[in-house]
């Protein structure tokens, strides 16, 4: 099915052609005609499946922008993937008069009192800034019509699970939800119980689920041996884009530094960085500048970083759902794409258990001779 098949304002179907949407990925022909009709939709579908448009689009097709008020309302748990869905939504209503406008911690909240006032028709947060401006009186919310929970688990692995009960308990009571997440479990669905009971499930297939796009590895390797691993590994792929994924900052920053040190071109990203300064890494990274981002967990969720060929766990997730998002970074959008994953000689039961999720196949691999000496 395509875009132009939808019965959707002509302004957005032009804004859809010019960015190069035209067949429709899977969870957005799934999901797009019953919120079209006004449904309740929970929808489970990893990062990178065309989510964004799968709300986004119905969305703005619904939404009045003379009203004067909010009446679109996304929450995200990341400042980062909030920003990101604002780009979204405002790209796809570039040629409407509807707007959304980001609301997130770590930046000044002055700021955003003024966008607030300018009176915006979305508004795309982050639970506790949100809270905070609900209070203060500042974003009113009594009008919404439409309301998104994007990774919801993401949301209450972060422990904002109160919150959004709360943050949905101030809304009017006759409002279209859908919640979206890459795992459905006992959290998501009591939320969905209480705010979304007659909810249409909108569940992808296993094989998309199961990160069939991207190829997946394993190394079985010492501690020390990790180092050196790494730096053959981005020789014999010819790795000149991709993200190395580290459980802690120490690890992070000691070994960004040892790859630049060796010639590698590569940047840090951790959650002691500024808001400021993570945004200028990630930019960084978008436009080329280096190639190789080492982050912590933070960016496995949130980030919304196309073509980024390459996954490296250096150090293999504690909790399995987290190998799923980050290797989620790559594959995006029905590119194909390849994960390594080193895993220390007692860690073999972790990955066993990452393999019970995926259900995918994750082959070991060894370099050849040519490339271990």
């Amino acid at each position: 099915m395509n875009f132009d098949e939808l019965e959707i304002k002509q302004e957005i179907k032009k804004a859809l052609k010019e960015i190069g949407f035209e067949e429709m990925f899977p969870i957005q022909e799934n999901a797009i005609p019953p919120m079209m009709e006004g449904k309740n939709v929970v929808g489970q579908a990893k990062t990178g499946t065309g989510k964004t448009a799968a709300f986004g689009v119905p969305m703005l097709n619904t939404l009045d922008p003379d009203s004067g008020n909010v009446e679109g309302f996304v929450l995200a748990p990341t400042r980062e993937l909030a920003q990101q869905i604002t780009d979204d939504i405002n790209n796809y209503g570039r040629y409407t008069k509807i707007w959304a406008t980001p609301i997130y911690g770590g930046v000044s909240i002055s700021g955003q009192f003024s966008e607030l006032r300018k009176k915006p028709t979305i508004v795309v947060g982050t639970p506790g800034r949100i809270m905070d401006h609900m209070r203060r009186g500042t974003l009113e919310l009594r009008n919404v019509k439409t309301v998104v929970l994007d990774e919801a688990d993401r949301m209450f692995d972060m422990g904002f699970f109160e919150d959004i009960e709360w943050i949905m308990s101030q809304l009017p009571r006759r409002k279209q939800v859908s919640l979206w997440s890459a795992t459905i479990d006992e959290r998501t669905q009591r939320l969905s119980a209480r705010f979304m009971p007659d909810a249409v499930t909108v569940n992808m297939s296993r094989d998309e689920i199961g990160l069939t796009t991207i190829t997946q590895y394993y190394m079985v390797l010492a501690a020390h041996e990790r180092e050196d691993a790494l730096h053959r590994i981005i020789e014999y792929f010819d790795i000149e884009r991709g993200i190395v994924f580290c459980r802690t900052k120490y690890m992070v920053d000691r070994l960004s530094s040892s790859l630049r040190r060796t010639g590698f071109s590569a940047e840090p990203l951790h959650g002691d960085f500024t808001q400021a300064r993570r945004q200028q890494m990630l930019e960084g990274f978008r436009n080329g500048d280096y190639e190789l981002l080492i982050a912590t967990e933070l960016a496995a969720r949130g980030l919304d970083i196309e073509d980024v060929p390459f996954i490296i766990n250096y150090d293999i997730p504690d909790d399995p759902h987290m190998y799923f998002h980050r290797v989620g970074r790559t594959a995006r959008a029905g590119k194909e794409g390849t994960a390594i994953t080193f895993v220390m000689p007692d860690q073999e039961f972790e990955l066993e258990r990452i393999k019970a999720i995926t259900q995918t196949e994750i082959e070991k691999f060894a370099l050849p001779p040519s490339f271990l000496f």
